[in-house]
């Protein structure tokens, strides 16, 4: 079934809209992540324009990490007190990424720039991700092996130990600097605006390596502070830019609300070092199919399309 989308003006057919929301909800409540770096792509690659796929995107986002969530709470696998700092720096961050899409899009740079930001970012993560995962499952199957426990992530102290303005974060069992995890609000939120992404890919692997997070407290607090900052995102999207198509943006948030429950009981199913893993190979799957769009060549270098009057 094909439906007309006014904002971006074509037609998309809904089953796949729906297909998409399922697989990048599934994807949600698997890693904690909005998902938004994977629906905001495709959405480009079947050819609704960037900005309104960002835009658009960032609905999604919110409405799946809605339902993902609602399930962490029950669970009580969310730090509250770190999800509200990240939280401030997140809106801050949202508000600042809006500003700057609309100035890109004025000078006709905002597409470029979008693919450009993916490609550093995704690729650069993946790539740390998957190392460290891979060398952290090595040496759980090697301790195991020797019948030992193996060295413990939170044991070992790095830089942000010495930053000021601490407080003990209960849940995760950490006293820290509250600049961290602002700083990593705000990137969070300048992404969300930008790209059209929860920003998940970045912060979980941030708190977890970074923070020294356990890994089902970061992904429970990384789905409920998304659902705040996309949320916001999307609102103002909609008010300063325009670019929120809700008939694109509903089947895939029905999607996404079902599919984050499977994610979630996928995840509790699997050791932290493969869940570190998969994403890793996601998150590098979605940087080199947007390196090969930029590589290659249009098939049509030029195009003629008309322009409605103001």
């Amino acid at each position: 079934m094909q439906i007309y989308l006014p904002v971006a003006e074509m037609t998309i057919n809904v089953a796949l809209l729906l297909a998409m929301g399922l697989s990048v909800g599934v994807l949600s409540g698997l890693f904690g992540i909005g998902g938004g770096f994977i629906v905001t792509p495709l959405l480009i690659f079947l050819g609704v324009p960037a900005p309104i796929a960002v835009g658009t995107g960032a609905a999604q986002v919110a409405a799946s990490s809605v339902s993902g969530a609602i399930s962490h709470w029950t669970r009580r696998t969310i730090d509250f007190k770190m999800a509200g700092i990240l939280l401030l720096g997140g809106l801050f961050g949202s508000s600042f990424g809006v500003m700057m899409q609309r100035w890109l899009k004025a000078v006709g740079q905002l597409e470029l720039f979008i693919s450009f930001v993916y490609v550093v970012l995704l690729g650069t993560i993946g790539t740390l991700m998957l190392i460290e995962s891979i060398e952290a499952l090595r040496r759980r199957t090697a301790a195991k092996a020797a019948g030992t426990s193996g060295p413990s992530r939170g044991s070992h102290h790095n830089w942000i130990q010495g930053l000021p303005l601490k407080t003990r974060f209960p849940v995760s069992k950490l006293y820290i600097s509250t600049l961290p995890p602002i700083a990593l609000g705000m990137l969070v939120g300048w992404l969300t605006a930008i790209m059209g992404v929860g920003g998940g890919f970045l912060l979980v692997p941030a708190l977890i390596y970074l923070l020294r997070m356990p890994t089902r407290i970061v992904i429970g607090t990384s789905v409920f502070q998304i659902m705040f900052v996309t949320a916001y995102t999307t609102a103002m999207q909609a008010w300063q830019n325009q670019t929120v198509d809700l008939l694109l943006g509903l089947p895939l948030m029905i999607g996404g609300v079902i599919g984050a429950q499977y994610g979630l009981r996928l995840g509790q199913k699997l050791q932290a070092e493969q869940l570190r893993i998969f994403l890793a190979l996601l998150v590098l799957g979605v940087a080199l199919r947007i390196t090969v769009d930029l590589a290659v060549p249009p098939q049509e270098v030029y195009s003629i399309e008309t322009t409605r009057k103001r």
